[in-house]
């Protein structure tokens, strides 16, 4: 009977996210192809580039860290990070079903087309860049990869901060986006606003 290998289901996981990448590459090369046949057009292309680039290296370090540096492998921590993994993916897919062939990992602006306000995007204009935010910290802490967590948690903020200027610009410059979305979150649902009281 073998014994568990943390480490080997660790990069099995990892493995599994990166299928799940590639089939959202292809995703997002299909609908990028029909978003330019409505007269989309593109923003942002180098950023874009940048970010596939720093996700990729992201999986890697993952990888190496677990394997060259041994580190701790915590059950509990294990088990609470990756219910975190699961919950960004379900966040994740519920934008990307929301948006149907407007998702895309590269910024393509369609001129006249209305603006998504369904699903998570009732509560945040960008729900699916919280949703990595968090699985960029969280996967690697599956095992302890704390390296990896902290070095490519601040990368991705810095690439999101660029990406969200680009974003929203050319959103707002092809619809009415900032009318419809400027007063949600950017990220975390706003508290409902206390009532007056009633005399």
């Amino acid at each position: 009977m073998t014994s568990f290998d943390p480490a080997l289901a660790f990069i099995g996981l990892i493995g599994l996210v990166a299928i799940e990448r590639c089939v959202e590459l292809a995703l997002s090369s299909r609908n990028g192809r029909r978003a330019l046949a409505r007269g989309g057009v593109e923003i942002g292309a180098r950023h874009s580039r940048w970010m596939v680039a720093t996700h990729l290296a992201f999986l890697i370090s993952c990888v190496l860290e677990v394997w060259l540096l041994s580190p701790e492998f915590i059950p509990k921590m294990a088990m609470m990070m990756t219910g975190l993994v699961v919950g960004t993916m379900a966040l994740r897919y519920w934008a990307i079903a929301s948006l149907g062939e407007r998702w895309n990992i590269r910024v393509i602006a369609v001129p006249g087309e209305p603006v998504v306000c369904s699903g998570p995007y009732r509560y945040l204009r960008h729900p699916n860049y919280v949703a990595v935010a968090v699985e960029v910290v969280a996967l690697p802490l599956v095992h302890s990869a704390w390296r990896t967590a902290v070095f490519f948690g601040l990368a991705n903020l810095i690439l999101l901060a660029v990406r969200i200027r680009i974003e929203e610009a050319a959103l707002s410059e092809a619809s009415n986006y900032a009318e419809i979305m400027g007063d949600r979150p950017r990220f975390m649902p706003a508290r409902p606003r206390a009532r007056p009281p009633t005399r």
